[in-house]
């Protein structure tokens, strides 16, 4: 890999890179409209970047605070249950509005719907069940903020691994309640990935939009939040895609790019597998992501963040916006 792809500053990592830009499996640049690729954080076999993953993972692993949390003991939810023998027969309206209770009871911070879409599905899996139930749960913001990450001062990763066990607990209790309804159901929950693309469905079920640091801003947690999921059979009505505003104002923000250690986010879209939208330069960021123990400045230090603001925020956009409409 050319060293012009990477920071000086983080030039540890070169000898981890495989002979490949993680930015063109990505599909930087292409016209062309595809499923995304299996990349970091899928399982080795399926990329070229298990060695960079490895050495990323390993140095979190160095601290005790942020291992306890991705342990095989870290409270990550129940086991999961048997399909009941039987459906118990609902409809859409009254499924829906059970699975949104039950999530919210059970620690989800915000729970959409929508349908499933091939394009949602990464190159190489299959999935067949017709919904997703798309699970939000907030971050400390506080927490999340105690930058720069070290091993001696681990609270945001600590924060972040935290907030992925809860969505993880969130999603194996609704999987569990949806086969006792003897409906299909699976959990999905990261920081791990697998067959599910997990921030296009989040998009599409309203939580957000996605902000120029190449994260979603969620229209009332801004970024300061994490995803889980679950895939299932049972007869649900999606949400609808939502507008909160922050398309226009990140079109002018500069905060993130000025927060990030390695320069990584673009100023402008990008033609990404046939769609315009935010990004951020893989080859950049993963060096900075790693020796920061997960990193997360440009989340932390988006205003849509601040706790008590993105809800504020989105209203203020989209009056500007229909004012000068008008």
């Amino acid at each position: 890999m050319s060293e012009k792809k990477l920071p000086v500053l983080y030039d540890d990592f070169l000898e981890y890179f495989p002979d490949a830009s993680g930015n063109d499996v990505n599909g930087l640049g292409e016209a062309e409209f595809r499923q995304p690729s299996p990349f970091f954080w899928h399982p080795h076999d399926k990329h070229e970047f298990g060695e960079l993953q490895t050495e990323v993972v390993g140095i979190q692993r160095r601290s005790p605070a942020i291992t306890e949390h991705y342990s095989g003991d870290a409270p990550r939810g129940p086991k999961l249950i048997e399909k009941a023998a039987a459906a118990i027969k609902k409809s859409a309206t009254d499924c829906t509005a059970a699975v949104k209770k039950f999530a919210l009871a059970h620690e989800g911070d915000d729970v959409r719907i929508t349908d499933m879409d091939p394009n949602y599905i990464y190159e190489g899996y299959e999935l067949d069940d017709p919904w997703i139930i798309i699970i939000g749960v907030t971050m400390d913001h506080e927490e999340l903020n105690k930058l720069p990450a070290s091993l001696e001062n681990p609270a945001n990763p600590v924060e972040v691994a935290k907030q992925y066990n809860r969505a993880a607990r969130v999603c194996r209790e609704v999987t569990n309640y949806i086969l006792a309804q003897g409906y299909n159901a699976k959990p999905w929950a990261g920081p791990f990935a697998s067959a599910l693309s997990m921030m296009p469905a989040a998009i599409d079920s309203g939580m957000g939009t996605l902000g120029k640091h190449g994260s979603l801003i969620h229209g009332e947690y801004g970024s300061s939040f994490r995803l889980s999921a679950v895939t299932t059979d049972m007869p649900l009505i999606a949400d609808q895609p939502r507008d909160i505003g922050a398309e226009d104002f990140c079109a002018n923000c500069q905060i993130c790019i000025k927060a990030c250690p390695p320069g990584a986010i673009f100023e402008e879209k990008q033609m990404v597998r046939g769609v315009e939208k935010w990004f951020v330069d893989f080859d950049k960021c993963i060096p900075a992501f790693g020796e920061a123990l997960g990193c997360a400045a440009c989340i932390a230090k988006c205003p849509w963040s601040t706790p008590g603001r993105a809800a504020k925020l989105s209203e203020k956009m989209l009056n500007r916006r229909a004012l000068t409409r008008d």
